[in-house]
């Protein structure tokens, strides 16, 4: 695997709004995801994380606010510009269930190739060396997040956890800086959620790029995150390490309906 030899630049999100027909979404939402950290965005149901992550993404624009990845403003940049510069995706629900395993993570290497569409069609030299380097690389991410026995396997056929990786493999394939986790365990198991949390660490480890991730299991938060922004209506409520978050007040009242009531009755 190549390993980055320098830290991934600084995703910066200062007073970010975004409103719907006069519903505001975000509401003036900062924060910094440190070069190599791994930084969670919790809340409640609708409190404004996938809008959130849509815009880091580029397919929602923000009202106003800005959106920084070291020197470059990805506030107005159309989504695959922002992958281009190190920025990539997965979604809460799997985006494909066609082809094998393999396919999977040749399309997400696809914005990396500079040899033409005529190129490749004819099979040209250059262009099959390059094919040759993009699935050289794509076993090279299948092995790291464990999918390698499944190379070749249709993904239709694979376990739900094993489908879900493949998600995650295919935008590593895209040699990001950063990479947003929207629900990366939603739906699985014990044991496919554990082996999910080894599957990111191990990838942090190698790889040396920062994660965003969007959970509601806290558990995995607690145990993959450096640093934790909350969510709630669309505003930040907190912000801070794991532990400093759990016992915030107001983080207690957004989930639990428990914390300022209980003060101000003492």
């Amino acid at each position: 695997m190549t390993v980055r030899t320098t830290a991934p630049p600084e995703l910066a999100v200062t007073d970010v709004t975004v409103r719907f027909a006069g519903l505001t979404a975000l509401d003036a939402v900062s924060f910094t995801v440190a070069p190599g950290s791994v930084h969670a965005l919790i809340g409640p149901n609708g409190a404004g994380k996938s809008t959130c992550f849509n815009v880091l993404s580029g397919l929602c624009r923000p009202a106003s606010g800005t959106v920084r990845l070291g020197h470059a403003d990805l506030t107005r940049l159309a989504p695959h510009r922002i992958a281009a510069l190190g920025m990539a995706r997965t979604f809460q629900n799997i985006v494909t269930t066609q082809g094998t395993v393999a396919d999977n993570l040749m399309l997400g290497r696809h914005a990396l190739s500079r040899a033409g569409f005529a190129a490749s069609a004819l099979r040209l030299p250059h262009a099959r060396r390059e094919q040759r380097d993009h699935l050289a690389r794509a076993r090279a991410i299948a092995e790291l997040t464990g999918l390698d026995g499944h190379f070749d396997s249709p993904v239709a056929l694979l376990p739900y956890g094993d489908r879900k990786r493949v998600e995650f493999a295919r935008a590593l394939c895209l040699e990001p800086s950063v990479l947003l986790l929207d629900e990366p365990v939603a739906g699985m198991n014990a044991a496919e959620r554990a082996r999910a949390v080894e599957v990111v660490h191990t990838v942090r480890a190698e790889l040396g790029l920062s994660v965003v991730l969007v959970e509601h299991d806290m558990g995995l938060v607690m145990r993959l995150a450096d640093e934790v922004t909350v969510l709630d209506f669309g505003r930040v409520i907190a912000h801070g390490t794991p532990d400093e978050v759990r016992g915030d007040p107001e983080v207690l009242r957004a989930y639990l309906g428990t914390g300022a009531d209980e003060e101000d009755a003492a």
